[in-house]
């Protein structure tokens, strides 16, 4: 009988291990360590210089996020400056690559990437506020290191006209309280259906602030497809607002 007694104190005590931390405890940690809600929420606009790893070629490019929504990637291949996910507060584009010209998203791929909007700085940053939630789904073990599990769900995106639910899984490490990688439902294109995976590393302080400097990213269970290294990080640039319009005398993609 005593025995089991202990044996019972021992599965309760483990079970309280793995729930004595909540998603927002665990959160809270998470902030704190990379220097702290006051500091992200003063952020402006953040500029990433990229050098990005695919199938043998090392591609450069720069990655513009500011807090009022406007969003550009740049990055150079074959000698020419492309452009995707540009957006300027209401039109979303970038380069084709068939005919090298300047092409205007659809009305649903533009829906959807208002949404991500409310990401900037962090996902996680006041979630509440953006009509996010958050649930602790226990540990697990990522590459041999134990995590904790975060199911984000954030508002629903469209998906050839129907809603979907919008969900990843973020797993932060249990001793230093960071994401190092994160799982989503490919919503689009020929990987469509398959889960997305992130991995997140080498995270270094900027300016008061840590970033991870290697985002690694593929399809689960495949070798990953692209390693971005973070060559720089610029917090509250300077940028010309002119570099986000849509030059007027390019194609548009028809819905």
């Amino acid at each position: 009988m005593r025995k089991l007694t202990l044996l019972l104190v021992v599965v309760f005590l483990a079970n309280f291990s793995i729930n004595a931390q909540t998603a927002d405890e665990i959160l809270d940690t998470y902030f704190e360590n990379i220097g702290g809600k006051e500091n992200l929420q003063k952020l402006e606009g953040v500029k990433f210089t990229i050098t990005a790893k695919t199938q043998g070629m090392e591609i450069p490019a720069q990655m513009i996020q500011l807090k009022g929504g406007k969003t550009l990637v740049q990055y150079e291949l074959q000698g020419m400056t492309m452009y995707d996910n540009v957006f300027d507060g209401e039109i979303l584009w970038g380069t084709n690559q068939m005919n090298m010209k300047a092409e205007k998203s659809t009305k649903e791929n533009t829906d959807n990437h208002k949404l991500t909007l409310n990401d900037f700085p962090d996902p996680f940053l006041n979630y509440k506020e953006k009509g996010y939630s958050i649930s602790l789904e226990g540990k697990e073990t990522i590459e041999g290191t134990e995590t904790f599990k975060i199911k984000l769900t954030k508002k629903q995106m469209t998906v050839d006209g129907k809603k979907e639910d919008n969900i990843s899984y973020y797993y932060f490490d249990t001793e230093n309280f960071v994401p190092i990688a994160s799982e989503s439902e490919m919503k689009f294109g020929p990987a469509k259906g398959m889960t997305m995976l992130e991995t997140f590393s080498d995270y270094q302080e900027v300016d008061g602030l840590y970033f991870a400097h290697s985002i690694s990213q593929g399809v689960k269970g495949q070798p990953s497809a692209m390693t971005m290294v973070i060559d720089k990080i610029e917090l509250n640039p300077t940028i010309d607002d002119k570099i986000f319009i849509f030059p007027e005398t390019t194609s548009e993609i028809k819905e």
